[in-house]
C-alpha cells in the first residue's frame, strides 16, 4: 500500500503526458486533413493536461509523497505537454494547408513553433533552478502551462486552419510574442496572491463570462491577462505600489 501511495501522484503526471500525446497524434493525423474538430480536440486535450497537472501536485500534497522524482517527471512532462504538443498544434493548424501556396511561411512558422518549444523548455530550467529564491506571488515570466493554453484557446476559438498568409503571419507573431513572455523578466501574479473578497468577486464575474462568451473567453481572458500584467509591471517601475511589488532577492537568477 505504501508502494502504491507514493505512486499515485506518477500516474495522474502520465495521465497528463498521455493526454500530451493524444494532441500530437490528432495534430499529426489532421495536418493535411484540416478537420477543425479535431483540431479542438487536440487543442482541449491541452487543457485536460493541464489539468491532470494541476492534480499531481494536489495529489502528491495530500498524500505526503512528494519526491525529487515526481518533481523530475513532472517537468519532463511539462516540456511535452505544454511546449512540443502545443508548437506542433499550431504548426499543423497554422501552415501546413498553406505550404503548397507559401512553402516560405511554412519555413517560419516550423521556426516560430520551435522558438515557442525553445522558450518553453527554458522557461522550465529556469523555474527548476530558482525554487526558493523568487517571490512565490509572482512567476518570473509567463508560465508554460499559460503560454500553452493562450495558444491552445486560439485554436478552440476559431478551429478551422489558417486559409490565408495574413493569418498565417499573425500566428507566426503570437508564437514569437508568447514564446518571448516565457523566457522575459516580466512578472506574472501566481495563485499565491493574498485570497480576498475581490479575488471572489473576480472569479465569479469570470465564470459569468465564461458561460457568456464560451470559447471566445479564453481568447479574451489571456488577452487581458497579458496586457493587465504588463500594464503592471510598468506601472511598479514607475514607483505605483497599489498592488504589491514582487520582492527580489539578492541571488535571483
Amino acid at each position: 500500500m505504501q508502494r502504491a501511495k507514493f505512486a499515485l501522484p506518477s500516474i495522474v503526471t502520465l495521465m497528463s503526458i498521455a493526454c500530451g500525446f493524444g494532441s500530437i497524434v490528432i495534430s499529426v493525423d489532421n495536418a493535411m486533413v484540416g478537420s477543425a474538430q479535431d483540431y479542438r480536440l487536440a487543442a482541449v486535450l491541452l487543457v485536460l493536461a493541464g489539468v491532470f497537472d494541476a492534480l499531481d501536485g494536489f495529489v502528491a500534497r495530500a498524500t505526503n509523497t512528494q519526491s525529487e522524482f515526481g518533481m523530475q517527471l513532472d517537468s519532463i512532462a511539462d516540456v511535452m505537454n505544454f511546449g512540443c504538443a502545443p508548437g506542433l498544434l499550431l504548426y499543423c493548424w497554422g501552415f501546413q494547408q498553406l505550404g503548397a501556396d507559401y512553402p516560405t511561411l511554412l519555413r517560419l512558422g516550423g521556426m516560430a513553433s520551435f522558438f515557442f518549444v525553445a522558450c518553453g523548455a527554458l522557461r522550465l530550467a529556469r523555474f527548476n533552478v530558482n525554487v526558493g529564491r523568487t517571490d512565490p506571488r509572482y512567476f518570473v515570466g509567463m508560465p508554460i502551462t499559460a503560454g500553452a493554453a493562450c495558444v491552445a484557446s486560439v485554436v478552440v476559438a476559431w478551429p478551422d486552419p489558417a486559409a490565408s498568409a495574413l493569418q498565417g503571419s499573425l500566428i507566426v507573431l503570437l508564437l514569437f510574442v508568447v514564446g518571448s513572455l516565457m523566457v522575459s523578466t516580466v512578472r506574472f501574479p501566481s495563485s499565491k496572491q493574498k485570497k480576498s473578497w475581490g479575488a471572489l468577486v473576480v472569479l465569479l464575474i469570470n465564470l459569468g463570462l465564461l458561460a457568456w462568451l464560451q470559447v471566445l473567453y479564453f481568447v479574451l481572458f489571456f488577452a487581458f491577462y497579458i496586457a493587465f500584467t504588463l500594464a503592471l509591471n510598468g506601472a511598479w517601475k514607475t514607483g505605483w505600489t497599489g498592488i504589491a511589488p514582487p520582492v527580489i532577492y539578492g541571488d535571483e537568477g
